[in-house]
């Protein structure tokens, strides 16, 4: 059971974040972004939370909860994240942790810092230069309210994705060589396809990486 600072007390709200064992990728594919949020609503009348903000990202989520006390924070988040890795090692076919640690969980105490930690949430796959403004991005609660314009609200050690990055562990994770399918196009439209759609990655940044013509992936995701 985590340990927490006896001012937490004080504060009905905070942030939760969740991480994948050494940084991996655990919520990799759609489907798996998806299982994780409907977990998270299924358990809240049971534990008496109230789900404010969240965000899921490729190897790490955010959530803002309002719990009545501690006790049903941690009853939520252990059944929140026991029964994704149950799904998640059942589904990969693999065994172990899933998870890096627990969760490490922040308190809120102020209207101004309450506000910040919504904006700093949403803002994760802008920063990830996944998409270009919070609303986009599909995993997520963000509706288009919040003037996200500030980097004041900073959450202990998280380390977001560049693009980049995550083109390259798209690759590493599925055992792809780059050369061996820029000339067999069904596993090029395959991968272009799951880079835009399951990842958030643009076309011309999809281009760059594979040294390939702007317009032609663009054909090839289209035909």
């Amino acid at each position: 059971m985590p340990r927490f600072p006896r001012s937490y007390i004080q504060t009905s709200y905070f942030h939760v974040m969740t991480q994948g064992i050494n940084k991996s990728y655990i919520f990799n594919k759609h489907d798996d972004k998806i299982y994780y949020i409907e977990l998270m609503y299924k358990n809240i009348d049971q534990s008496n939370v109230e789900i404010i903000a969240y965000c899921i990202m490729d190897n790490h989520t955010h959530l803002l909860l309002k719990v009545n006390n501690l006790d049903d924070l941690i009853r939520y988040m252990h059944k929140l994240n026991t029964k994704y890795a149950q799904y998640y090692n059942r589904k990969y076919k693999r065994v172990g942790y899933v998870f890096r640690d627990r969760y490490k969980t922040e308190g809120i105490y102020s209207e101004k810092q309450l506000s910040a930690c919504i904006k700093y949430i949403y803002n994760n796959p802008v920063k990830a230069k996944i998409c270009s403004n919070p609303e986009e991005y599909k995993y997520s609660n963000c509706e288009d309210k919040y003037d996200i314009n500030d980097d004041e609200y900073v959450f202990m050690d998280v380390e977001e994705n560049s693009q980049e990055e995550i083109i390259d562990n798209y690759f590493l994770n599925n055992g792809i060589e780059v050369a061996e399918i820029i000339n067999d196009k069904i596993r090029l439209k395959e991968a272009i396809i799951e880079l835009k759609e399951n990842k958030g990655i643009s076309l011309r940044k999809i281009a760059e990486k594979l040294d390939l013509n702007r317009e032609r992936v663009r054909k090839i995701y289209k035909q």
